[in-house]
């Protein structure tokens, strides 16, 4: 994934050093929602970095999924302040949220997602509800950040049930 410029240095950004780009680009533009939504961003992974016995450094996949967690938050929270009556922190919820999905790659289509549970349960040979473990199992590497887990979990059962 990384390329290198003529002069031999890497002109690609990890993820990570590109949420801190565009943070500081936006602060320079004077953009609330991107500034407070990049800094709420990075926060999550700086703390996932710090978690556990050693800090380490998270690779753009970890960093893909820290930010779909928060993007999940982001319309959880939306949909609460919705049922409670308030449109106005709902809507900077979503609005959060878009800045989120700026950085998460593009969701599994619903034909996609078939396919791919489909491709899983043929290479498994499983059958039946109970088998519905080794087919996430298979199933799960290869939609990570695509797709929900709750979504993905419902077609490996719809699939199962047939």
């Amino acid at each position: 994934m990384r390329q290198l410029g003529l002069d031999g240095h890497d002109v690609t950004m990890a993820l990570k050093e590109k949420l801190e780009t565009d943070l500081s680009a936006a602060m320079k533009a004077r953009d609330g929602v991107r500034t407070r939504t990049l800094r709420m961003a990075l926060t999550a992974v700086k703390n996932e970095e710090v978690a556990g016995k050693q800090s380490r450094e998270l690779s753009d996949d970890e960093v893909v999924k820290v930010l779909a967690r928060e993007a999940k938050k982001r319309r959880e929270a939306a949909t609460a302040f919705d049922d409670a009556g308030r449109a106005e922190q709902a809507q900077a919820e979503r609005d959060e949220g878009v800045v989120l999905e700026e950085y998460l790659p593009a969701p599994l289509a619903d034909e996609e997602l078939t396919a791919l549970v489909a491709d899983a349960i043929a290479a498994t040979g499983a059958a039946g509800p109970r088998a519905m473990g080794q087919v996430m199992k298979v199933v799960n590497p290869k939609v990570a950040g695509r797709a929900e887990g709750g979504r993905v979990a419902a077609e490996v059962k719809r699939q199962l049930a047939t």
